[in-house]
Order: C-alpha cells, then structure tokens, then sequence
C-alpha cells in the first residue's frame, strides 16, 4: 500500500492522506481548490475547481495514473447552483474518458470553500 501526501494542512491537523494505493486502485481524498503552501482560497468556484483538479492531478501523478484512469468522481458543493460554472473544467479535464459521477449538497469544513472532489482511479496496470 502506498500513501500520498500533498502538503495540505488538513492532511496533518485531521489525519488523512489525499490519496492511498491499494490492489491497483487510487483513492483520492475529497480535495478542495485552495494553496496548500498559504493555505489561501480563491474566491471563485472556478478558480476553486481548476486548484482541486490541480491537486488531484497531481496525486494521480504520484501514484501512477492519470485523469483517464478515473472511473468514479464524487462532486461535493455547499450550494449546487454553482456547480454549472465548473463544468466545462470537468469537461476539459475528464475528455474522451468520462468517469461515472455524483454531485451532493453539503456544506463543507471551511465556508470559503465551494467545491469539493473526490475520485477513485484504476492504474493502467490493473485495468
């Protein structure tokens, strides 16, 4: 098993990893678009996504895949109106391999934060 960490506060304040490998799956934490170095979060629900995706990017990297392994992506948002906004992100980043999806209302630790995602991946290995 392997464990992958990003550098978040969070990550050592509450006690998780982004991401953990296991039997050829990636498990990505729920990520939310802020800077891990200030700990600063945009104001946008746009901006916020483009750093989540960043984020998750960046653990798939670690662990060995990338966005077209994704099969599942949870969407979680304090106010659903605001999710449209990020969809042609999603659209961008997800391509030609589009993962099976959910989107929840729910508030989320920090009332500055607008969208949070979650993702499962199989390693290209595994598959």
């Amino acid at each position: 098993m392997q464990r992958i960490a990003s550098g978040s506060a969070y990550e050592s304040l509450i006690g998780y990893s982004r991401a953990v490998v296991a039997d050829g799956w990636v498990h990505v934490s729920g990520t939310v678009g802020n800077d891990h170095a200030t700990m600063t979060t945009p104001e946008s629900v746009v901006e916020q996504c483009e750093l989540a995706l960043g984020h998750i990017r960046k653990a798939l990297e670690q662990a060995g895949a990338t966005f077209s392994d994704i099969v599942r992506v949870h969407y979680i948002l304090p106010d659903s109106d605001e999710f449209q906004a990020c969809w042609p992100l999603l659209r961008d980043a997800f391509g030609e391999n589009p993962p099976a999806a959910t989107m929840i209302e729910a508030g989320l630790i920090d009332p500055a934060m607008k969208i949070e995602i979650e993702v499962t991946a199989r390693l290209p290995q595994s598959a």
